[in-house]
């Protein structure tokens, strides 16, 4: 077999160079010359000496999609459920993760205690370390409570040496810490850049897939908060899950963004304490304020995480402004914001033109989904008149331009966490409230509405 060369290609153009420059020759864009390792240039459909791929390598079986058995996948848990939940169900084998968060949150931590649970169950089991030594890992296992761990340690960061020992060991789970610290004899570039992180992240995941070993990379990530390296690398992978959370607050949160063997969006809430992460069973009394009294400008929404109902409490606070009031916002679309003050001013008659605005949601939570305007609204005109919503309050239901109130997914379930929690009252788009005939929610007293001004009109009835 020929030696591997090294080329370059434009990550814009797709177009190759035998060196690196700082501007493509192809399409004149700057700084998108990659390494790629690579046998030689070849036409397209044959190798480099000309001759058919068909005739070489033969053909693969094709088999129609009726005639393939589709069995469930196996899950291992951790024993954290809390990242059991994001995970699917725990680990598959064969699976590649991709957990990526600021430094210092916790992804460490986290790993280690479930490598050590998952040791403690018979499995064998891998850590390979590249930015901490041994004596780093196991100070950090002592300070866990985790004293008599039999987890196999390995500090290594050359790509080769890894799978080599991957193959020895045999683990059923390994963690990878972290892959932009790998880097493989076969690319010149260095540990951390473009190439490396896409080769390195490819060859695991052919070691993973060819010999049945869970692999779980930790990934950096950047300023903005995505994950450092190439966006091919989430392609690549099976799970892709970001860790979240203010690291001044002892709340985390695990959330999937992709998940080949499980729902998306779906999150797990952990504590930090002295021993390591801690899962919370119940993630809505972290994001409900203890008001002894009902407050101006509070609105407590059910949101939905995944398969997850949460209660999230939405504040606001309406001041007078100057010429130029300001529209700001923690947890919430501020775009969405300006849309939803200017349907509050043409539908229901509540002007906040000269106001400044703020909409904060408790907990460091963030709401993407629109089920959230109807409680923004209200918590809006609550704080500008100065009048509390009644107590065991809740709403939630998106709003549209024409003032209608849209149903939100799952509503049933919505509803069901919030009696469940001890709520009593709730503002919910009519598709919502339970059809006649059905179940009624034990304790909980539905307003169904169609339009922003009904919702109001319940709403000042009810104070």
């Amino acid at each position: 077999m020929a030696k591997e060369k090294s080329f370059y290609t434009c990550s814009e153009c797709g177009g190759t160079n035998p060196r690196w420059l700082g501007k493509c020759p192809h399409c004149g864009a700057w700084n998108t010359l990659v390494e790629t390792a690579s046998e030689g240039a070849a036409a397209p459909g044959k190798n480099r000496f000309g001759d058919s791929f068909a005739s070489l390598a033969g053909t693969a079986e094709v088999t129609m999609l009726s005639q393939i058995e589709a069995v469930d996948v196996a899950r291992t848990p951790t024993g954290i459920d809390e990242l059991d939940r994001v995970l699917g169900g725990g680990m598959v084998e064969g699976g590649v993760v991709l957990i990526g968060g600021d430094p210092g949150i916790g992804k460490s931590t986290l790993l280690l205690q479930a490598l050590d649970g998952l040791q403690r169950t018979g499995m064998p089991t891998l850590y390979v370390t590249g930015e901490e030594s041994g004596a780093q890992v196991a100070l950090r296992s002592r300070r866990l409570g985790l004293d008599h761990s039999e987890v196999r340690v390995m500090a290594e960061i050359q790509l080769q040496k890894i799978i080599g020992t991957l193959e020895v060991e045999k683990p059923a789970v390994a963690v990878i810490d972290s892959i932009q610290t790998l880097y493989s004899d076969q690319l010149t570039s260095a540990p951390g850049s473009v190439a490396q992180v896409r080769e390195c992240a490819a060859h695991l995941t052919r070691v993973a897939k060819a010999s049945g070993v869970c692999i779980v990379l930790v990934g950096h990530v950047t300023k903005e908060g995505a994950l450092a390296g190439p966006r091919v690398l989430e392609h690549m992978v099976d799970t892709v899950l970001y860790f979240e959370g203010d690291t001044h607050s002892s709340f985390r949160l695990v959330r999937a963004i992709k998940n080949r063997f499980g729902a998306v969006n779906e999150i797990g809430v952990f504590a930090m304490t002295e021993k390591g992460l801690k899962g919370v069973s119940n993630p809505s009394a972290i994001f409900l304020s203890q008001h002894s009294e009902p407050v101006p400008g509070s609105c407590v929404m059910v949101t939905l995480e995944g398969t997850r109902p949460m209660l999230v409490e939405v504040q606001a606070l309406v001041d007078s402004g100057g010429p130029s009031p300001r529209r700001l916002s923690v947890g919430i679309e501020r775009d969405r914001l300006a849309m939803l003050l200017a349907v509050l001013h043409r539908h229901a008659g509540v002007a906040c033109m000269d106001q400044d605005v703020f909409v904060n949601a408790v907990g460091g939570v963030r709401i993407s989904e629109p089920a959230a305007d109807l409680a923004v609204m209200l918590s809006i005109t609550s704080s500008l008149r100065g009048k509390p919503l009644p107590k065991g309050f809740i709403a939630f239901g998106e709003v549209g331009l024409a003032g209608e109130v849209r149903p939100a997914p799952r509503g049933q379930e919505r509803l069901r966490e919030a009696a469940k929690l001890g709520f009593s009252v709730a503002v919910v788009p009519k598709a919502n409230a339970p059809k006649k005939g059905s179940r009624e929610i034990e304790g909980l007293t539905i307003h169904p509405v169609e339009r922003i001004e009904q919702a109001m009109d319940v709403v000042r009835g009810l104070g």
